[in-house]
């Protein structure tokens, strides 16, 4: 695999890390749930240390930028398929806004690599 390939594997998994994190943070219930509360933690301290490992290879801003789009959508999508909670109108064009600027970055920045 090259280090690009890899770098955004690695992404990937702090992104789905953190979308688990929050999840359980909903399940924990204010922290008064001990199992969702640990496993909300793990999953933070996770995502965190496998973003800085990103860092090596993509600049803050854009991997920030991955991160916080990619984990809208997808805490977004969680929400409403384990939660069902639902999006008006407004909040499903923001999120479609989110995920072209996440595409453009991704097509069009020659920032990814240093």
């Amino acid at each position: 695999m090259t280090p690009l390939i890899s770098t955004y594997a690695i992404l990937a998994l702090a992104i789905l890390l953190e979308v688990v994190g929050t999840t359980y943070l909903q399940k924990s219930e204010q922290f008064t749930q001990l199992v969702p509360t640990l496993i909300m933690a793990g999953c933070y301290i996770g995502a965190f240390y496998f973003l800085s490992l990103v860092l090596k290879q993509i600049p803050l801003g854009l991997a920030y930028a991955i991160w916080s789009g990619l984990g809208i959508v997808l805490i977004a999508a969680a929400g409403y398929v384990l939660f069902r909670q639902t999006l008006d109108l407004a909040a499903m064009i923001g999120i479609g806004f989110i995920i072209v600027g996440v595409m453009i970055v991704n097509l069009f920045s020659t920032s990814i690599t240093h």
